[in-house]
């Protein structure tokens, strides 16, 4: 008993030397409204939508430390209104990008998921098969009114902007291994083999050999990287909800030892091979300085097209039948 309760204290302490607290526990602000710069409102959108998933991490160590919901309950986040479903569909609809989903299985269904009409069991399955992530920084962007950012279901779109359209683009591409972080930028990874693209050049001679072609990838906004020596970054769909990741800096501001790589070889019997943080960093998007800040625009829930209706109805989608032609004589 005894040495199962100092190995709890351990623990305990351990998640406190990688969790800073009070003021250093660095999502400053939540209220974007509020934000002087456009990093600064960047930043307070992403930590808002984190606080509303009631603020799931990934320490230092890449250990999930913290979760409470996931993208397709029906529990209310921490505003005690929104489903955590629905939050998604926001995601989608608040970025300008459910149109162009239109043609995934259920996605037209979400149109009505606002309406209060009862469950809509296909825009549902629309957000468990459909990957998130990017939609979620595309309404990050969007509702931080960033100039000049392409909305994209993708991340590698609005990532080759900034290493092929760099006049246009409100980002430059960097090492993430000699970059500096700060409030604002994104570092992004890619996903599985990624066709053997596992640095900045190699992503970078991807893009010349493979105009327009996609490419599996993921990106984090940095919320802030601060003299404690951490980086904080926010992603959505991290580990199916919207996560914080702690990552450390060394006395430069650049990232100290990041985990570089897979985890395809994580097991209970090979433990030290399984973080969350290792990943196959690629990019340090930074953020143009001085970018103008736009006006923000409004969240009221796009409203469901008048004239939709369905044939072969699903019951309970909320979707109405269509009426039954008069016939003549």
């Amino acid at each position: 008993m005894r040495r199962a309760a100092l190995w709890g204290i351990s623990a305990a302490l351990a998640i406190i030397a990688v969790w800073p607290t009070g003021a250093e526990a660095r999502c400053i602000s939540t209220d974007p409204g509020g934000a002087r710069d456009l990093p600064s409102r960047i930043a307070a959108v992403a930590c808002r939508e984190h606080a509303l998933w009631y603020q799931p991490f990934i320490d230092a160590e890449g250990r999930l430390v913290s979760t409470a919901v996931y993208e397709a309950e029906d529990t209310r986040l921490s505003d005690r209104v929104t489903p955590a479903w629905l939050r998604v569909v926001d995601y989608w609809q608040g970025s300008g990008l459910m149109g162009a989903m239109a043609f995934a299985p259920g996605a037209t269904t979400c149109a009505y998921a606002r309406r209060g009409g009862g469950p809509v069991p296909g825009c549902r399955t629309f957000i468990v098969d459909k990957p998130w992530s990017a939609a979620f920084m595309s309404y990050v962007m969007t509702q931080s009114g960033v100039p000049g950012f392409r909305a994209s279901p993708a991340h590698v779109d609005y990532v080759r902007d900034a290493y092929q359209r760099p006049d246009s683009s409100p980002y430059t591409a960097e090492d993430p291994r000699t970059g500096r972080p700060a409030k604002g930028d994104l570092l992004c990874y890619v996903r599985g083999n990624g066709a053997g693209v596992d640095s900045h050049p190699a992503l970078a001679a991807w893009f010349n050999r493979n105009p327009g072609a996609e490419l599996a990838m993921h990106c984090d906004v940095v919320v802030d990287a601060v003299s404690d020596g951490h980086a904080y970054l926010v992603g959505g769909n991290v580990l199916q909800s919207v996560t914080m990741r702690i990552l450390p800096l060394n006395r430069g501001g650049q990232f100290w030892g990041l985990p570089q790589g897979d985890t395809a070889n994580c097991s209970p019997v090979n433990p030290q091979a399984c973080n969350f943080n290792r990943q196959q960093w690629v990019s340090l998007l930074k953020l143009k300085p001085g970018l103008p800040m736009r006006a923000m625009p409004s969240m009221t829930p796009q409203a469901p097209p008048q004239q939709a209706c369905c044939v072969h109805c699903v019951v309970g989608s909320g979707v109405p039948r269509c009426a039954t032609p008069a016939t003549g004589d």
